[in-house]
């Protein structure tokens, strides 16, 4: 069962006289909870499972739960301290408004007087400039029930174009090369499968810090006999064990792959037999890959060549491999250059498809995977639908029960939708779950755009950075106040349920939503009472489709332990894993494992192009950046939870000790690094671990800490996601900044 609800002579035998929630607070004998609530982590693509204990409508605990099979009751610091953030004073208990006259700036206001105030607003900016003059931009750490309705209000009641989301940060590099290669986004493959494999290839993912219970999987396998490549500029934590680190030059991760497969054409490392059966395409990218020799290959990358040499033989002679990536090849302007060339890697092998073999990219947050399948997306309608596509149009429409001709085209990403506030073409905004102006690039440039809007209003549980530039503030629901459904990196389809009720006169989200769209006098679809009741309609919404939930129960998950989409049916399981010969979809047809008519993989022509922005004599090293283990995104939940501050308390300059050398860097010393488009001044961290020609800073910060100040807003041609991972800079030693500057 979802709650268990323990009566006191249980509740001494299963945890003793004194209640520990194994965050080294002892609870007193009498303080002992109401429930203990099975449900998941709100923070990465993970979604490890855990027990929340409740007493008086309040979490004050937490339990492993040993059941569920992903995490097995293992935690990272965020998954323990996570519960700590719902009793924090800055948790929203009212709407907001903005008030030149309060000290804060806002002032509260009553919870409908402040709905009303966001649809008088949504009607004067519509009336007088058209629907498209207002825009919506929506997180992926929503339940998916949310980020379904929040796809269906920006269509249906808002009728705008202009409706994005924060995965495009985050998993639409990886989307993108997999809908290419495979004719599906997911990953191919449950995480059991690393277990057993002889070699695991990670480029571009520091999963200790990023994905921790990732790390057991790996670590098992290298009990088991596996050999560990890792790709970084830095040497992570998990990198101090591989067999083997590649310290690639950020940004050149496409020239990687085409020389790994250069060699492994050159050795015949290659399956011949699955290649001709099951792909498309190997001859032009075997073509392209001709020139990408050894010695061309560790000039572009920086990898010296015995290590691209000893990469290729681990990787071509083994029998069984699992290849997986993240961020640091898919923040790129050409991300899906990389992931394509990573899946050549894959495709060639032939290691794909069955037990102990495949690949995997690993989502970043909660619902970073159920986020982009359901209509959430600029492009997308429920079951990855494409908006453009007449019949994919007409299917929705008819579930929606509206005319297919009401439904707008597809829109833009979400920094495109900021470049529009920008010009005047939307003069209005909402948003729920998102911070920008920390998560964005060039954030400086969104800070003004953000200024210039008419009207804006944010949803979220804490003000956000970004919402101080509301006028009207939602207060919304934790995860633990609410149920739904997330899809995890894996595929796998798993429900969040309801902890405890919401405080004060915050809301669900799905309810604040619909609460705008009655108030708008624009209630046709939006009179759900449950979230159980949205999920039912997206089950049909998304039958037939890709992402095809139509056979995901709440019943079917909880006995499951979790459903792997597709599921087609009532009696289907669910897909495992994707890709097994004689495997049904429903885009073959019996045709061949993978989703094209011919069930045929497609090889890809992996292009190298090198960043968007180059290293000169003004800006002679190349910025990078990524997560701490102790944070989240852009920390609007982790820099209010005191542990997790306490672990990582502001944000540092890593720099190698020969460039510190060089400019006269001290650990600790004060230092600015400045970009063609700001500067940010933090202490520097000297280490060995990083290239001597990259800078590292972590991102969770905003204000003058924020990295995002220097990053460049350039963006892949066809996902969109900004090149977060490199661009050019120059360091220099500094005085300590002013008081209240950081």
């Amino acid at each position: 069962m979802a709650t268990l609800v323990l009566q006191p002579d249980s509740i001494s035998e299963k945890f003793g006289p004194h209640l520990s929630t194994s965050t080294g607070m002892r609870l007193d004998p009498g303080v002992v909870p109401d429930r203990v609530v099975e449900t998941h982590c709100c923070f990465c693509g993970q979604q490890c499972g855990i027990q929340l204990l409740v007493k008086h409508n309040q979490v004050i605990g937490y339990e492993p739960w040993y059941a569920f099979p992903f995490n097995k009751g293992k935690l990272c610091p965020k998954g323990v301290k996570r519960y700590l953030q719902g009793a924090h004073p800055d948790r929203l208990l009212h709407a907001y408004k903005r008030d030149a006259t309060s000290p804060h700036g806002f002032s509260p206001i009553p919870y409908e007087e402040a709905i009303q105030k966001v649809a008088d607003e949504i009607g004067r900016i519509q009336n007088a400039h058209g629907p498209s003059a207002f825009a919506s931009l929506s997180g992926a750490s929503l339940t998916t029930e949310k980020t379904y309705l929040m796809g269906k209000f920006a269509r249906v009641c808002l009728k705008t174009p202009y409706t994005d989301y924060n995965g495009r940060l985050c998993m639409v590099s990886a989307g993108a090369g997999n809908k290419k290669a495979f004719g599906i986004d997911r990953a191919a493959n449950p995480w059991n499968d690393i277990l057993r494999t002889e070699v695991v290839w990670i480029s571009g993912a520091n999963i200790a810090e990023c994905a921790p219970i990732t790390t057991d999987y790996v670590w098992q396998a290298r009990e088991n006999g596996a050999k560990i490549i890792v790709v970084d500029p830095r040497i992570t934590p998990l990198a101090r064990t591989c067999d083997l680190f590649l310290p690639i030059k950020p940004g050149r991760d496409v020239a990687l792959f085409n020389g790994i497969l250069h060699l492994m054409i050159k050795n015949d490392w290659i399956d011949h037999s699955f290649i001709e059966k099951y792909t498309q395409g190997f001859d032009k990218t075997a073509a392209n890959v001709a020139d990408w020799t050894p010695e061309l290959t560790a000039r572009v990358t920086g990898i010296a060549e015995k290590g691209i040499l000893k990469a290729a033989e681990l990787w071509g002679r083994a029998r069984t491999s699992f290849l997986m990536h993240a961020r640091g090849i898919e923040h790129s302007s050409h991300g899906v250059q990389n992931v394509l060339g990573a899946i050549n890697m894959v495709l060639a092998s032939g290691r794909i498809g069955r037990e102990n073999c495949g690949y995997a990219t690993i989502t970043g947050q909660a619902n970073g995977q159920g986020g982009r399948e359901h209509g959430q997306k600029c492009d997308q309608l429920p079951g990855m639908r494409d908006i453009s596509n007449p019949e994919h149009r007409a299917y929705v429409a008819s579930v929606w029960q509206v005319d297919p001709a009401d439904l707008p085209q597809a829109g833009v990403d979400a920094y495109e939708i900021i470049r529009k506030i920008d010009r005047g073409e939307i003069r209005g905004l909402l948003s729920i779950s998102f911070n920008p102006i920390v998560s964005l690039p060039d954030n400086n440039f969104v800070r003004r755009a953000l200024e210039k809007l008419e009207f804006y209003a944010a949803i979220d549980f804490f003000l956000n950075d970004t919402a101080r530039f509301a006028d009207i503030v939602l207060p919304g629901s934790l995860q633990e106040e609410d149920e739904g459904v997330v899809a995890t990196a894996e595929g796998r389809v798993v429900k969040i349920n309801k902890a405890i009720d919401c405080p004060g006169e915050a809301r669900e989200d799905w309810r604040i939503i619909q609460d705008i769209a009655h108030a708008l006098k624009r209630p046709h679809g939006f009179n759900f009472h449950s979230p159980r009741e949205i999920f039912e309609e997206l089950r049909i919404a998304s039958k037939g489709g890709l992402a095809d939930y139509f056979g995901v129960t709440y019943e079917k998950i909880e006995r499951q332990h979790g459903v792997f989409w597709p599921c087609l049916s009532e009696e289907d399981t669910g897909t495992h894993r994707l890709f097994e010969p004689g495997t049904w979809n429903p885009i073959a047809k019996g045709n061949g494992p993978f989703y094209f008519p011919d069930g045929k993989a497609r090889f890809n022509v992996a292009t190298y192009t090198p960043p968007a922005e180059e290293v000169d004599t003004d800006y002679p090293l190349m910025l990078t950046t990524g997560r701490v283990i102790s944070h989240f995104l852009s920390g609007t939940q982790t820099r209010r939870i005191g542990p997790l501050v306490d672990q990582c308390p502001e944000p540092y300059i890593e720099v190698h000790p020969m460039l510190a050398g060089k400019l006269g860097l001290k650990q600790g010393d004060w230092a600015t690094l400045e970009s063609r488009r700001g500067a940010v001044t933090l202490k520097a961290q000297v280490v060995n671990t990083i290239r001597p020609d990259t800078i590292f800073i972590p991102y969770h910060w905003a204000g003058k800490q924020s990295v995002n100040q220097l990053t460049i807003s350039a963006q892949d041609p066809i996902s969109h996601i900004p090149e977060y991972k490199v661009c050019a800079v120059r360091l220099r030693k500094a005085d300590a900044p002013h008081s209240g500057a950081t």
